[in-house]
């Protein structure tokens, strides 16, 4: 008999008294090849009581954390409310005296500031009932260090060349007087900026800035308003004072009793293409003789 035929297998219908074993819940059969071979004797089969034991389901146990007495490892630890707060910096770490000078010094500063700021905007705004009450207290803030110059703002910008001249009166050491020639002492500055890659403030803004303040404090007759136009007559007289005392000249045994101011303005020539036509005949400002004082700088040379 072929060992395939139906029935030809002893175990088919085998196990046990009650019929046929059944199948697994997932349909492959109880006894199929990758069932592990029976643990009993060849050939017998386990008891059917050991096969259809109940299992007693376990049921989860909690576990109890033990309980930690105070200087053993694992004991439980107080920790401060403040321990995780963010350290205090700045005024806030500084103790309550300090932290009130600190507030008083940050308030006079943002009152300096404001007062200064009022300052200027009064100093550059148009003439109001204000600096008309309060303009001699505006000047002496603003002036020297925070003047404001909004020429290059202007519509109307410059359109000149000025140069700063002076001549000397020299005493000479039998006695008499000589008079110099006119030095251009804004040409002999433009000299030494010409080729200098970082000139200095000096050179650049002092004779200007000296003979704008002397424009600014005098009238056309030359005569002063103000304390400041006596201020800025002494200035640009102690400049031009140590300007000829650079170029020498007073020479030696000579001193120097006076000196003399002028300005040359020449208008600025349009291009070839325009058609507007100006002067460039130079226009001279002459200003009086100066005498100078004997502690200036300029007297006699040895």
């Amino acid at each position: 008999m072929d060992v395939y035929d139906e029935g030809s297998d002893p175990r088919q219908e085998s196990g046990g008294p009650d019929g046929p074993v059944p199948d697994r819940p997932d349909g492959s059969a109880r006894n199929a090849p990758d069932d592990p071979a029976p643990s009993g004797p060849a050939g017998r089969e386990p008891a059917s009581a050991d096969r259809e034991a109940p299992v007693t389901p376990v049921t989860p146990v909690t576990p109890v954390a033990p309980v930690a007495q105070a200087g053993e490892p694992g004991a439980q630890v107080t920790v401060p409310q403040d321990a995780y707060a963010v350290p205090r910096t700045g005024i806030a770490a500084l103790s309550l005296r300090y932290q009130i000078a600190a507030a008083l010094a940050l308030a006079v500063v943002a009152v300096a500031g404001c007062v200064h700021v009022a300052m200027v905007f009064l100093h550059v705004a148009p003439a109001n009932t204000v600096t008309k009450q309060h303009g001699r207290a505006i000047d002496d803030w603003i002036y020297p260090e925070f003047e404001q110059n909004w020429k290059l703002f202007a519509p109307n910008p410059l359109q000149q060349n000025i140069a700063v001249q002076v001549r000397a009166e020299v005493r000479t050491e039998d006695g008499g007087h000589r008079t110099t020639g006119w030095y251009d002492l804004s040409a002999l500055d433009g000299a030494a900026i010409d080729g200098n890659l970082l000139p200095s403030h000096t050179q650049q803004n002092e004779l200007r800035r000296a003979w704008d303040f002397y424009l600014a404090t005098h009238d056309n007759e030359n005569r002063p308003a103000g304390m400041r136009g006596d201020l800025s007559q002494r200035y640009l007289r102690s400049i031009v004072g140590l300007r000829l005392e650079r170029e020498h000249a007073a020479g030696r045994g000579e001193a120097v009793d006076r000196v003399q101011v002028r300005s040359s303005t020449t208008n600025v020539q349009p291009p070839r293409w325009s058609n507007e036509k100006v002067s460039d005949k130079p226009m001279y400002r002459v200003l009086p003789w100066w005498s100078v004082p004997t502690d200036s700088g300029t007297g006699e040379n040895a």
